[in-house]
């Protein structure tokens, strides 16, 4: 018997009460498998009956190490505490329940009442609403919201669709197969779908939402903004549509009207860390680096809990934190109370820490337990991603490029800058954004977009997978690609004839690319791998990059990366340049004018004083681009070597040798 049938064993010995047998049951299992979440819940929901409640709250606060947001976890000790008269904690855990899962209908139920009892009016009638609307929803629905909560995507994805055939229109449903979507990264599809939805039901303030959020996930910024204005003209007084509005005006570059409007906010909701915190990123993106710092810590101030303030001050990377707020930082990271990233941003907050202290046995303390908690959410197999860099070596090869040699959209504009997050492909833009003719613009996701367009159409229609693909294109097809992305791109440039796409994930499609804009110049932005692989290791993404998160993992991306470079190098010769962050920072002068030729552009030395060029930055990099040209990130990893061996191993020699070479 496997362990998903056995769990399902358990579970009937619940339905049927006999709570001393699931519990002898699923002991034995967690002898075996001790982080299994499932068999720690159902030993919590086992021992709350039989009333042993320091037991039950025991397995709880193990599962909720595991899986900070698990919401029926937080439901099961709202039910612990409520059982042994707590009611405060009863309220706490109930209300994280239905954060983290909105569907438990019993969570906002026992909190209603509750919070009645505690003579909380306002807050009871605001369940109250929640309620309301999820008592309006057909059963299906509940489910798909449930199914998402527990991350069981494809099932919820199932159910929707079956759900939306009978109801085609339905508000919930849309908005539902949209927030799959959107998980799932089909962008162009969750776009098509939110924007549907808003046509039909302009008065649905949570579609349009969402809407916003698929339009700035696309990186259609405008677009964005015109819907985030459309929503602050609704309700001019709602503090939340004010906010978004601020944070779109944000990403346009209006940056006066988005520090106005947090400020606006601000002196309606002086305790709000969010918005605080969402002002810092304002300022830290145009360089104001002091005012940001401020935001920071008067969100700090406000709310000690609130861990992303800490690590937006780690992430200034030139920030070095007070004994007094270390000690603060590891008083909450001990809170089991707090959310999963609230915690995760903690950790790597202390990592930063306690690395400038050059206390490295604590530093990487942190930054184990923050990556740790971070690879429980994004299930990352390592074999799938070699097995994806395997078949772009299959199919985009010599025979592959001299069919198309004449296709795609002839326009020379853009340059890839591609490569690992953390190789210095932040400053290689910086370089090249400060020469007249070249305008510097956003890690784009037009190409990522695109080559899940095709894996879609590769699923749909009778044609092969991408990308395998690619073979079976037409000439016109190519070139209408290569001219939309020209297109789509447009609004992130200025005047300038060449502009830099930063992705750096675009080098596992660099045959889609040369396919449809055959003069796309290409960058490859190298750096030590043990440089690269630990500095991405201690570094919290905003989003992607799910390899970043173990030792191994990361090892084994690189590894692959020099594996697919390689292949490119030998079926597109002479069609890219590969510059090292070492070269850089030894010979700024000599690199520079290394990739100007390749560009075939004439020297400007703007490109040597890129630190004085004044432009937005969002990378982690940010601030240390607006500073000279430095040595500091050679070697950061050697104080950490007795734990990256697990690093090095998966590296090996051969890959350390070639990752460099010139």
């Amino acid at each position: 018997m496997d362990t998903e049938e056995k769990l399902k064993e358990m579970q009937q010995y619940v339905i049927e009460g006999d709570y001393g047998k699931a519990i002898s049951e699923v002991t034995e299992l967690l002898k075996q498998s001790p982080d299994n979440t499932d068999a720690l819940y159902i030993k919590a929901v086992s021992e709350r009956y039989l009333k042993n409640y320091d037991a039950a709250l025991t397995s709880l606060e193990k599962l909720k190490s595991l899986d900070p947001e698990n919401g029926r976890a937080w439901q099961e000790q709202g039910h612990v505490m409520r059982s042994i008269q707590q009611n405060n904690a009863a309220i706490r855990a109930y209300s994280f329940a239905v954060q983290y899962n909105p569907a438990l209908l019993a969570s906002h139920q026992y909190l209603h009442d509750l919070l009645l009892d505690a003579k909380r009016q306002n807050q009871a009638n605001l369940i109250a609403e929640k309620m309301a609307y999820l008592n309006g929803l057909p059963k299906a629905l509940i489910a798909v919201t449930d199914l998402l909560a527990q991350g069981k995507i494809f099932k919820a994805e199932d159910i929707c669709r079956r759900f939306l055939e009978k109801n085609p229109h339905h508000p919930e449903a849309m908005r539902l197969l949209a927030d799959i979507g959107m998980r799932l990264g089909a962008l162009d599809d969750t776009e098509f779908l939110l924007e549907s939805a808003v046509d039909l039901y302009p008065n649905n303030t949570r579609i349009r939402v969402d809407y916003i959020q698929a339009l700035r996930k696309r990186q259609k910024f405008y677009k964005a903004r015109e819907q985030a204005l459309h929503l602050y003209k609704m309700q001019p007084e709602n503090l939340q549509f004010k906010s978004i509005f601020a944070i779109e005006s944000m990403q346009t570059g209006d940056f006066d009207i988005a520090i106005s409007e947090f400020n606006e906010i601000l002196k309606n909701a002086p305790d709000d860390c969010i918005t605080l915190t969402s002002l810092g990123h304002a300022y830290k993106t145009q360089g104001q680096q002091s005012n940001a710092i401020q935001c920071y810590q008067k969100a700090i101030k406000k709310v000690p809990q609130h861990g992303e303030a800490f690590y937006s001050l780690a992430n200034l990377k030139v920030y070095e934190f007070s004994e007094d707020e270390i000690q603060i930082m590891q008083k909450q990271e001990q809170d089991t109370d707090l959310s999963l990233m609230q915690r995760v941003y903690l950790d790597f907050a202390l990592g930063k820490a306690f690395e400038d202290l050059k206390d490295f046995d604590q530093a990487f303390h942190y930054y184990k337990k923050g990556n740790s908690l971070k690879k429980v959410q994004n299930h990352y197999d390592p074999d799938i991603i070699t097995g994806d860099f395997k078949a772009q070596i299959e199919a985009c090869n010599e025979e592959l490029f001299s069919k198309f040699a004449d296709c795609g959209f002839p326009a020379p504009d853009p340059i890839f800058i591609v490569g690992l997050p953390r190789a210095g492909s932040t400053l290689l833009e910086q370089i090249l954004s400060s020469h007249s003719q070249i305008d510097g613009t956003l890690e784009l996701p037009n190409i990522l977009s695109l080559s899940q367009r095709l894996r879609r159409l590769g699923r749909e229609e009778k044609h092969s997978e991408y990308p395998f693909i690619l073979n079976e294109l037409s000439p016109e097809f190519l070139r209408e690609l290569g001219e939309e992305y020209i297109l789509d791109t447009q609004i992130h440039r200025a005047n300038a004839p060449f502009f830099i796409d930063k992705m750096p994930n675009n080098f596992r499609h660099l045959g889609l690319i040369k396919l449809i804009l055959p003069n796309a110049k290409v960058i490859d932005a190298r750096r030590n791998p043990m440089d690269c692989c630990f500095s991405g290791y201690k570094q919290l993404f905003a989003e992607g990059q799910e390899f970043s998160y173990s030792l191994s993992d990361i090892g084994r991306y690189y590894c692959d990366y020099i594996m697919l470079m390689e292949h490119w190098e030998k079926v597109l010769d002479g069609q890219h340049i590969r510059v090292t962050n070492e070269d850089v920072i030894e010979d700024l002068e000599s690199q520079v004018r290394r990739m100007l030729d390749f560009l075939e552009l004439p020297f400007e030395e703007n490109c040597l004083r890129f630190h004085e060029t004044e432009r937005s930055i969002r990378t982690p990099s940010s601030e240390q681009v607006r500073q000279p040209i430095q040595s500091s990130g050679f070697g950061r990893w050697r104080p950490f070597e007795k734990y990256l061996t697990p690093l090095k191993e998966v590296l090996g020699q051969e890959s350390l040798d070639k990752s460099v070479g010139a």
